[in-house]
């Protein structure tokens, strides 16, 4: 292993997940492309004024890293950006609503497993062009 390789998988990035989300993934998406790469506490302040049902949940999963971050690696919170959320399928529960006829028509209720990751911002110097 060369000594570049080791120093990128010394960075410690903080995880949290939430598995059993009542939502479709159709629905989750748009709201969590929203909040990557925004500083954590931006992310919790958007999604403390979004109208969507589900931004609750997401809160409460960034919160949880956040708590994470603080608590087992020792990370300032203020530093923290979300460098990842995605989310995925899970279960499908099926109920059937009756119809005309003797008829029965399905009705699906997703759920879904929210993924968040953060990072600590690294400070960037800052490098001057050439003087002309």
């Amino acid at each position: 292993m060369k000594k570049n390789d080791k120093n990128k998988t010394d960075l410690k990035v903080v995880k949290a997940i939430n598995k059993n989300v009542r939502s479709s993934t159709r629905k989750l998406s748009p709201i969590l492309k929203s909040i990557v790469g925004k500083k954590a506490d931006e992310a919790l302040r958007d999604l403390s004024f979004s109208e969507k049902r589900i931004s609750k949940d997401i809160k409460k999963t960034i919160s949880s890293a956040v708590a994470n971050a603080e608590n087992n690696y020792q990370y300032d919170i203020d530093k923290l950006i979300v460098k990842e959320a995605f989310c995925g399928k899970q279960i499908i529960m099926k109920r059937f609503r009756a119809r005309a006829k003797g008829r029965a028509s399905p009705i699906l209720k997703p759920y879904s497993s929210v993924t968040i990751i953060l990072s600590e911002k690294i400070q960037e110097l800052k490098q001057d062009g050439p003087k002309s």
